[in-house]
């Protein structure tokens, strides 16, 4: 088959943004009813869609060539699969809580207790290597209510903002390991998807490096030229232009989003002027 096959949610938190980041590497869907699978129009790339938790048994098998999850999807299924990219969206925490009114003591408060979850791979792991004996109770969703209704004395799953603990009367009491979206491949791929996998990757990868960066602009006497660029290095070096007043320059530059503010305080104390700030739609070094 000539084409590479990508398996993504079918619905819930990380199907939309999945959807989204296809297109953002200009990728077009013909189908989006999302029944069973569509045809990319102008990629070779079929798009299956599946319950997130089959997604790791459907690419090890070679179903699909590749596929959009949760990093907590393939910890709990342990499917020989490879992770190839991190994509930087569906980010949330695998955490423990319990109810409200109870004390937190440490982690021996939950020795020989009921445990709720959707992930009992996970947990068993966890609490094995620390030496601590609970009773596992899997279910499948809701897993929030298990302490209000008797099922458990506390419960382990996914917390993006923690609204739906303090709803259900409970509290966050431990952060096992923090979780994102992430893109996973069969082990063995035939060299046609191989080589639409790096093609695919080397569009995922600019579009990430435009959304996490900011382009500048400003202007600023010569003078304080080498202060600037040793605060403004770019992706090489900052664009220097000079401007119709004589004595002053116009820089170019590229800023990471996570420097921004602390950038724009740096180049305020040297004398820039007129910062115009755009966003990057994709970066390709």
């Amino acid at each position: 088959m000539n084409k590479l096959r990508i398996a993504i949610q079918k619905s819930g938190r990380l199907s939309e943004k999945s959807l989204e980041m296809l297109r953002e590497c200009g990728i077009k869907i013909s189908n989006t009813d999302r029944k069973l699978k569509a045809e990319a129009r102008n990629f070779p790339m079929e798009i299956l869609f599946l319950r997130d938790d089959d997604i790791p048994q459907y690419v090890e098998q070679g179903v699909a060539d590749i596929g959009f999850l949760g990093e907590n999807e393939v910890w709990e299924k342990a499917k020989d699969v490879e992770v190839v990219q991190k994509l930087g969206f569906g980010n949330c925490r695998l955490s423990l809580a319990i109810p409200k009114e109870d004390e937190y003591t440490g982690l021996n408060f939950f020795r020989g207790k009921k445990i709720a979850t959707s992930y009992p791979v996970i947990l068993e792991k966890y609490f094995g290597e620390k030496g601590i004996d609970v009773q596992v109770e899997t279910i499948n969703g809701s897993v929030e209510i298990a302490t209000g209704i008797g099922l458990a004395n506390g419960i382990f799953d996914i917390v993006s903002t923690g609204s739906t603990l303090i709803m259900n009367g409970l509290k966050e009491v431990e952060t096992l390991m923090k979780s994102e979206a992430v893109l996973i491949a069969h082990k063995s791929l035939g060299r046609v998807q191989k080589e639409l996998l790096d093609k695919l990757l080397f569009r995922i990868k600019a579009y990430q490096r435009g959304v996490g960066s900011k382009y500048i602009v400003l202007n600023a006497p010569n003078e304080s030229i080498p202060k600037i660029c040793s605060i403004l290095p770019g992706m090489k070096s900052p664009s220097i232009l000079p401007l119709a007043d004589e004595g002053w320059s116009s820089v170019h530059s590229v800023v990471k989003e996570d420097e921004f503010w602390d950038v724009i305080d740096a180049l305020k104390e040297v004398k820039a002027q007129g910062i115009l700030v755009m966003p990057i739609e994709k970066m390709i070094l």
